[in-house]
């Protein structure tokens, strides 16, 4: 039987750490492009969010994409406010560990967004990403709005149809609407361009989606 550890256990909301009211204090200044990445933002800007494990690895790939003005690493779809990253590693939150991406839709589609998530990661684990185990690992995508809703599930759809010709799991991705983002800890933030040889567990399937235009 495989054993299950306490942290890839969701925790229920009645359970999870109480929190606290203060929000993270960080530069909200992105280290590799100078943009903000904090609100308000500008009107041609649009917000997406997605977890794929260690937000380290997950949030370079994403800062690199032509029309992101900016990104940052945070907790999100879980139940305790302004959690810190203890908390969050302990599953006692509920949070995953996730990427707040600022982008401009005028320059780069969501779908793209969509694109580099699911092939940038394996969304058949679970509680997991690889070598790391946790409810903070989990792959999900959380949506600002109906029409990301829509083309997040249709993607998933045409991705599992993907994994089905290359005899690969069902996927595990949770899709929700995108709740309370917090900001990750200063040091947290851009961590692999202020440590270029950090640790980075990203990785994908190999397999490709194709999306239609």
């Amino acid at each position: 039987m495989f054993y299950k550890p306490e942290s890839a256990k969701m925790i229920r909301p009645e359970n999870a750490l109480k929190g606290r009211d203060s929000c993270m204090e960080i530069s909200a200044i992105h280290t590799v492009n100078g943009h903000t990445m904090s609100p308000p933002f500008e009107a041609d800007q649009q917000l997406a969010m997605f977890g794929l494990g260690c937000f380290w690895g997950a949030e370079r790939k994403l800062w690199t994409l032509d029309g992101v003005d900016a990104t940052a690493v945070g907790y999100s779809a879980g139940f305790t406010p302004n959690p810190n990253y203890q908390e969050v590693c302990s599953g006692s939150t509920g949070h995953n560990e996730v990427v707040l991406i600022i982008f401009k839709p005028s320059l780069i589609h969501y779908k793209t967004l969509l694109k580099v998530f699911w092939e940038s990661h394996n969304p058949t684990q679970g509680m997991q990403q690889g070598n790391d185990v946790g409810t903070q690992y989990r792959s999900g995508i959380y949506t600002y709005n109906t029409e990301q809703f829509e083309l997040a599930t249709q993607s998933l759809f045409r991705y599992q149809q993907a994994l089905n010709q290359h005899g690969l799991a069902p996927i595990t991705t949770e899709i929700k609407p995108a709740t309370e983002f917090y900001y990750a800890e200063e040091y947290h933030q851009q961590y692999l361009h202020k440590n270029p040889d950090g640790y980075c567990g990203l990785g994908g399937c190999g397999i490709p989606l194709q999306l239609s235009t």
